[in-house]
């Protein structure tokens, strides 16, 4: 998952509101997972969020509803709104769409295609894609 145009919040409202909504998208996916899920944060503006035992079909319907929780997001800084914040998601699974150790970089191809085709939606991998 990424954050849409993260870079405007940085350019727009300086490097503490961009912190912000790291942590406020951060706090909502730590809320959001199930007991088994894990959410991590990656580097910049992306995280990953494992999903055991979930097909694609499911995974992708987590994802959807995580994307439209992210949307829902209302940060403020030094008292302004933000404005909005989307997200894209790439969605894989092992061993449906790829092996185990192909399964983030399979994830990163889908989040690309998400980004290319328009961002703030979810792209399932194609299966046999790692």
């Amino acid at each position: 998952m990424d954050v849409d145009r993260f870079k405007r919040f940085n350019d727009e409202f300086g490097h503490d509101a961009g912190d912000a909504v790291l942590r406020a998208v951060g706090e909502l996916l730590g809320h959001s997972t199930r007991e088994n899920d894990h959410a991590f944060r990656v580097g910049g503006e992306e995280f990953i969020v494992l999903l055991p035992k979930l097909q694609s079909e499911d995974a992708a319907r987590r994802a959807e509803e995580l994307r439209a929780r992210v949307g829902a997001l209302r940060v403020e800084h030094n008292g302004r709104f933000l404005g909005p914040i989307t997200a894209s998601f790439g969605v894989a699974t092992s061993p449906g769409d790829c092996a185990f150790n192909s399964l983030i970089n399979t994830a990163d191809t889908a989040l690309l295609r998400a980004k290319e085709s328009g961002r703030n939606r979810v792209v399932i991998a194609a299966a046999g894609a790692g």
